[in-house]
């Protein structure tokens, strides 16, 4: 892959790079419906796929919040047009690297040294580049050390290059930002947070001890020694890619086993830590033999007892038989509004019923079978659905806690993972769950 020889870091150079690309889709949109008015005839289907390479093109080029932005949505394929969603995917590995100049300026800006200095020897080409910062292979004194490097002026562009981003997450979504201002204040928090590198080594090296007792959980050890605000430094794994291992030709019982770990590695977090790894997808996690290395913490959200008791209620058994239940729990977390119709809150109150149905199916199985196309295939079949839903559409109001935005990110993601994996996982309820 070519490496990329400067970043906009200028907060004025990124705005016009972001808004020159909503003026080219803007074109675009402009040109389609002038050839369906002379001809009668346009493909609306290539239409969204000229518009979406024209808007990943520009956030991989910015990389940073938009780059991250892409990488988020294209977690659930069924928030998004599928132009969308397949252009977006590509943000979890092929955004190109940094050339080797950006990385020892960064070097001397945060340790007044080239990384050689350093290091007894440092590759100048990225082993890996991500949305926030890219991964260099480096050694001292014998031993290997993954170091990864943030893009220049990232953290400092990041609140504004979401101001100009936003406008063009809602046209793609179909959202009102008035509906949705408290879940962009929650991803903005979030990704603020994964540009401070000493915040993540922090998060790493107490989830990674929090989770050492799991048998098939890997971590890397962490050096702040040489880490700081921009820079982290951590011991290089070798293993395969998780999406490698998934695709290849691993027996059922590998799978099973690596599915498990990672199902008990996050009900841990979530149910008895409250602290998880918020960012579930493949290029996170690598395989060695039987065991699930996790590669990266920058993304980590932390809930507390009482919004985690009003979350996992929806996995009562009686809600589904229970109107009433189902009415309070969903007003508890403001799912339902007092400013609801009769007939909007039976709309919701239909479609909460059918989600719980199709996503609690893991919990209420003895062994889960992610193996089975259907499952996924149902979910992202009531996402679109619901996305083409000119009635819930019209329902108005923001709705549900931010806090949720993370989790069933979480969750979407795990799903997600344990499908490619085609794993069969135990999953119960968790305990100390109380359903009143």
């Amino acid at each position: 892959m070519s490496t990329q020889e400067r970043i906009r870091s200028n907060r004025l150079d990124r705005m016009a790079a972001l808004a020159g690309a909503g003026a080219r889709v803007g074109m675009n949109y402009l040109k389609h419906y002038g050839r369906q008015a002379i001809s009668g005839q346009a493909d609306p289907d290539a239409l969204q796929e000229k518009n979406a390479s024209e808007v990943f093109r520009t956030f991989s080029e910015l990389k940073g919040g938009p780059l991250k932005l892409a990488q988020m949505l294209s977690i659930d394929q069924s928030l998004l047009p599928p132009a969308y969603a397949k252009q977006f995917a590509r943000a979890q590995y092929s955004a190109p690297p940094l050339s080797y100049p950006l990385v020892v300026r960064t070097f001397r800006r945060e340790f007044g040294k080239d990384p050689r200095d350093i290091f007894d020897t440092f590759e100048p080409q990225a082993a890996h580049a991500a949305s926030i910062g890219q991964v260099h292979r480096a050694t001292r004194g014998g031993r290997e050390f993954a170091v990864k490097v943030q893009y220049p002026g990232v953290a400092e562009s990041l609140r504004s290059d979401l101001a100009v981003v936003k406008p063009i997450a809602l046209q793609i979504l179909g959202l009102r930002e008035r509906d949705v201002a408290a879940y962009f204040r929650e991803v903005e928090t979030r990704l603020l947070e994964e540009t401070d590198y000493e915040k993540e080594l922090s998060s790493a090296m107490h989830l990674s001890a929090a989770c050492a007792h799991l048998p098939q959980i890997r971590f890397p050890e962490y050096h702040p020694e040489f880490s700081t605000r921009r820079v982290i430094t951590m011991d290089w794994m070798d293993g395969e890619t998780f999406d490698v291992f998934a695709d290849g030709p691993a027996p059922q019982d590998l799978r099973d086993s690596i599915g498990q770990a990672l199902w008990d590695f996050y009900a841990h977090q979530i149910h008895d830590l409250r602290v998880f790894h918020a960012d579930p997808h493949p290029g996170n996690f690598l395989v060695s033999g039987d065991k699930l290395c996790v590669l990266d913490f920058g993304c980590t959200k932390t809930i507390d007892a009482a919004f985690h008791a009003k979350q996992f209620a929806f996995l009562d058994p009686a809600l589904e038989t229970n109107p009433a239940r189902l009415a309070a729990t969903m007003e508890s977390m403001a799912i339902l509004l007092p400013s609801d119709t009769p007939a909007q809150r039976a709309h919701l109150m239909t479609l909460c019923k059918r989600s719980l149905e199709l996503l609690s199916r893991p919990f209420r199985s003895p062994r889960f079978d992610f193996g089975d196309p259907a499952f996924m295939s149902a979910i992202y079949e009531l996402g679109e659905e619901n996305r083409k839903n000119d009635a819930l559409r019209g329902i108005r109001g923001q709705r549900g806690s931010a806090d949720t935005i993370y989790l069933n990110r979480t969750f979407f993601g795990l799903y997600s993972l344990l499908t490619r994996l085609r794993s069969r996982v135990q999953a119960p309820i968790p305990t100390g769950l109380v359903f009143e």
